[in-house]
């Protein structure tokens, strides 16, 4: 049942709001008021139009929604993927050695603990050569995320160097193995199923590479899947399978095996911070009451925005180049989950839901799109994110001016700019949070990806619907492989428009 009662409450509100400048010149505490701190990051959400009236609104509507009663049940591994039957506990992958965690009466810790030790086992042994290079071949969750953590956590990378292929588009295996020697390169093809047309046509294109100069090509494939049986038949035995159960999302996996490539790349004790921190985030949004808790808030902010506001986008700014594959994993992460147009119970939703995420690093943006945000007619809330510190011993004089940068743009969002050519004046008004933290470390990572996780869930409780299915890839996937034969000459009864493409390409074809 949608809090009818507290939508309506929060949207008067939304239509009374003030603006952002205004509202800190009425209280000078403002940032105090409007910014929380939990698990070494600094939550700034001043910079939006919420007031303590509205902000007080969400929060009834949290608890109206039952937000916690949900969290509570996710946290239990409850069946809350109602399509599927399935649990949803990604949190249970970075659990404490103590935890107990029941699916269907039976304690899931114990393999999830003898998962992880088989994966810092392995990477061990790999780490200590021959080997060189890993290929992580995957797409969706099987690549975004073990893609975007090797990136940020470069500083730690002391494994053998990490490439990762997703596309089907040939270029993309094309272009990364010819850097490298197949005779010291380890391949990880990531596919549940491993029936995944894209994973598994790279898969094959990587043995053929191989078999081209190493005696025997499977002892070079490792496999994170959970069809141990397939995964025999391409020539990966048991001990080189990585398992993980359905309650485990793609786009929420990076936490297990999927996750291996990273572990290779860092080490078993750097990965084992970057489980511990996200951790930490779990604890506090389990614990933590909704007005303190910077998953919720972070939700309650988002939803002010997009089904208040009306704001249709939300740009995702890290002020971190490592941090360039965020926006993409974040991208993946909220749309996939929210983009629904029904509720749980399968009824059509009343107003919109996810919104859609898009972003680059800073300061590259601020000479690309920055001029949209700044003076564009659509209005972008903005999520900037900048460490208190860097990693590169004797350029802080680049990291000072990086930060004041990201200091500076939230101001210049906020305030605009008077001025008597018209050309020339920013509006201003234009709402931001900042998240500030010390230093990108693998736990600092952890605690940064499992709030976003936990800000999704929040949205979608609070909405209604169901974050966890994603029926919405399966369409294209289906005609795509009805299609293929149809490429190759075979006969079909398609439109007009699909009908001319597909004889335009077998013009081309010899």
């Amino acid at each position: 049942m949608m809090p009818a009662k507290e939508w309506a409450r929060v949207f008067t509100l939304g239509r009374a709001r003030g603006k952002i400048a205004e509202l800190f010149e009425a209280d000078a505490k403002r940032a105090e008021r409007f910014s929380r701190e939990a698990c070494g990051i600094l939550y700034d959400f001043s910079k939006t139009a919420l007031s303590e009236e509205s902000f007080a609104a969400l929060l009834d509507l949290a608890e109206a929604a039952e937000v916690e009663a949900a969290r509570d049940a996710m946290m239990r591994g409850e069946k809350i993927n109602t399509t599927e039957g399935r649990a949803v506990l990604h949190t249970a992958l970075r659990a404490g050695p103590e935890a107990v965690i029941e699916v269907d009466g039976q304690d899931v810790m114990p393999e999830v603990r003898g998962t992880l030790a088989r994966m810092a086992a392995f990477a061990r042994e790999v780490r200590k050569g021959p080997i060189t290079d890993v290929v992580n071949i995957g797409i969706g969750g099987s690549d975004l995320g073990p893609a975007m953590t090797a990136l940020a956590l470069q500083p730690y990378a002391d494994g053998p160097r990490v490439h990762f292929v997703s596309n089907i588009d040939g270029a993309h295996i094309h272009d990364v193995l010819k850097k490298l020697n197949a005779a010291t390169t380890l391949v990880l093809v990531a596919s549940k199923t491993f029936t995944t047309i894209e994973t598994m046509t790279n898969a094959a294109t990587a043995r053929r590479w191989m078999a081209e100069t190493v005696a025997d090509p499977a002892a070079q494939f490792a496999a994170i899947s959970s069809a141990e049986e397939k995964a025999a038949e391409f020539g990966i035995p048991a001990e080189r399978v990585f398992g993980f159960e359905d309650w485990v999302g793609g786009r929420y996996s990076v936490w297990g095996p999927i996750g291996l490539s990273l572990m290779l790349a860092i080490g078993p004790e750097d990965f084992a911070a970057f489980l511990a921190g996200a951790a930490e985030m779990d604890l506090h949004f389990a614990s933590a009451p909704l007005a303190e808790n910077l998953p919720v808030i972070h939700a309650l902010v988002g939803l002010w925005h997009h089904q208040v506001c009306g704001y249709a986008t939300r740009a995702v700014l890290p002020y971190d180049q490592r941090l360039a594959r965020l926006p993409a994993y974040l991208q993946q992460l909220d749309m996939e989950s929210n983009g629904k147009r029904v509720s749980k119970a399968g009824e059509a939703l009343a107003f919109g839901s996810g919104a859609i995420v898009w972003g680059e690093p800073g300061t590259n943006g601020q000479h690309a799109f920055y001029q949209l945000l700044h003076q564009g007619t659509e209005i972008v809330p903005a999520d900037f994110l900048v460490a208190m510190q860097g990693h590169e011993e004797g350029l802080a004089h680049h990291h000072a001016l990086l930060v004041a940068n990201c200091f500076a743009q939230s101001q210049a969002l906020m305030l605009g700019r008077d001025h008597e050519a018209p050309q020339r004046v920013f509006e201003g008004n234009r709402p931001s949070v900042t998240m500030a933290y010390e230093k990108l470390t693998p736990r600092m990572l952890g605690r940064i990806i499992a709030l976003y996780e936990h800000r999704v869930f929040v949205e979608g409780a609070i909405l209604g619907i169901n974050s966890f299915d994603q029926f919405g890839v399966e369409l294209g996937k289906e005609l795509a492989t009805a299609l293929q034969p149809v490429l190759g000459g075979a006969e079909a009864d398609l439109d007009s428009s699909t009908a001319q493409l597909v004889a335009f390409y077998r013009g081309y074809q010899n």
